[in-house]
């Protein structure tokens, strides 16, 4: 059912998904539910000290409108051509990550919970013909919700595979000489006990994943980050950044650190665009 309607909405002209999200969306999400607005203002409060409580309350406005243009944006995206695409969600500096890509086999691309991380998927037409793009994912509670998501973000072409596989399908597809580049969300909290990699983020020290860092090096794989910037509403460019084109040859922890550096740096540039809503400093270290 919720395919279907999707599928439906999408049809809509993007300016129409917009309008749903000024005048619907968001009042009822900011003002009526008041949607984790305490965790918000908790969470840009100790990110960002050194504002105003006028900024931070600006920041958290322009986020929510954000998370509903992220939403509307990705209904959009299920009947988007590949050719609008191309021209909403561009990849820059791809020729040296294709070469670096060709050359190991496959690469790994870290990005974050940022800007459209769900249009982020279209890098698979920008890549070179015959990589598949795998993308990680963790199955959701609502089966139905499930399947759209799986749905949205299958149609550039990209394979969805959940966490738990991941490492067997990257073996595989190595068995099978089938070169591949897997997209991992890696700004979600893992649990203190089992976390390798502590920065100083935002103020916070901050835990973070680092599955990137361990494919890497496992694989050979080069290591990008997708560093995104809005230029406009529903318009997006993608500067990729190499941090490691030889990952094997990196010390423990410097991949993920250098990815948390990145993020950092992009979250201080449009801080509406990150994902505040997020319990990111739940744990400390043990």
């Amino acid at each position: 059912m919720l395919l279907a309607c999707a599928s439906a909405l999408s049809r809509l002209p993007l300016r129409v998904h917009y309008a749903i999200a000024d005048v619907m969306l968001f009042p009822l999400l900011y003002h009526v539910a008041r949607y984790r607005r305490r965790l918000v203002a908790k969470n840009l409060g100790l990110a960002f000290p050194e504002k105003s409580e006028a900024e931070r309350r600006q920041i958290a406005r322009d986020f929510y409108k954000q998370f509903c243009y992220t939403f509307v944006e990705s209904i959009y995206g299920y009947r988007c051509s590949d050719e609008e695409m191309r021209e909403r969600v561009v990849f820059e500096h791809m020729d040296e990550v294709n070469k670096l890509i060709d050359a190991a086999g496959g690469g790994i691309f870290m990005l974050a919970h940022f800007g459209n991380w769900e249009w982020m998927a279209s890098i698979q037409q920008w890549i070179s013909p015959g990589v598949t793009e795998m993308n990680i994912y963790r199955r959701l509670k609502s089966a139905s919700m499930d399947k759209l998501m799986l749905a949205l973000r299958a149609k550039r072409g990209g394979v969805c595979v959940e966490k738990q596989r991941v490492l067997r399908e990257m073996v595989r597809y190595r068995a099978e000489h089938k070169p591949v580049t897997v997209g991992l969300l890696s700004d979600q909290k893992p649990r203190p006990e089992v976390t390798r990699t502590w920065v100083d983020f935002l103020h916070q020290e901050t835990g973070f994943l680092d599955g990137g860092e361990v494919l890497g090096k496992k694989f050979g794989y080069p290591v990008f980050y997708l560093y995104i910037t809005r230029s406009k509403r529903g318009y997006y460019r993608v500067e990729m950044k190499t941090i490691a084109a030889k990952p094997q040859e990196t010390a423990e922890g410097e991949i993920t650190t250098a990815y948390a550096r990145l993020l950092e740096q992009n979250i201080r540039e449009q801080p509406e665009l990150w994902l505040w809503t997020h319990d990111r400093w739940k744990w400390k270290r043990v």
